[in-house]
């Protein structure tokens, strides 16, 4: 299990350089990398560590060359809004976007996530979604009476289910 510290970013985003005022699920290579199959990781703090266990065959990652926006709404004394202002968030403010899950991560006693990339799943088994994995990896663990939550028990069941999905005639 790692985060592919040493490898390469999936061919397609290779094409694309430069800064994008696109958020990170609207950028061009995602959505080739959906046609794909591929999937965005999801974002949930319960998830944080699933593309350290999720199967090297069937992950892979992009720069993130995305932009993220601070929305700024003003209202008057009656709730009706005044006036919308977006911006792009400062480089101090992007890392507070990553603390929990920083501090997530070193509570499971895995290293720091690499900084700028976005990272794509592709669904294992027989499901046809990641999200339909996941279903399935919390369905799992609620029958063994495991807490769906960044827990040590929670990573070590999903990295074994996982792992036996990866290994199973349908992969």
């Amino acid at each position: 299990m790692s985060w592919d510290e040493d490898g390469t970013p999936h061919p397609l985003a290779l094409r694309r350089t430069g800064r994008s005022e696109q958020e990170p699920d609207r950028l061009p290579e995602v959505r080739e990398l959906e046609v794909l199959g591929w999937e965005p990781a999801p974002e949930d703090t319960l998830w944080v560590f699933l593309p350290y266990v999720w199967p090297p065959a069937s992950r892979t990652w992009i720069p993130d060359r995305s932009t993220h926006w601070a929305v700024r709404t003003g209202l008057d004394g009656h709730g009706h809004i005044t006036d919308v202002e977006a911006a792009p968030l400062a480089d101090p403010d992007l890392h507070d976007l990553d603390w929990e899950a920083e501090e997530v991560l070193t509570g499971l006693g895995l290293p720091p996530r690499p900084q700028g990339r976005l990272w794509l799943l592709r669904p294992l088994g027989s499901f046809p979604t990641v999200g339909a994995v996941l279903a399935h990896v919390t369905a799992v663990a609620r029958e063994r009476g495991v807490e769906a939550r960044p827990t040590a028990d929670f990573l070590a069941l999903t990295r074994a289910e996982l792992d036996s999905m990866a290994d199973g005639p349908d992969c």
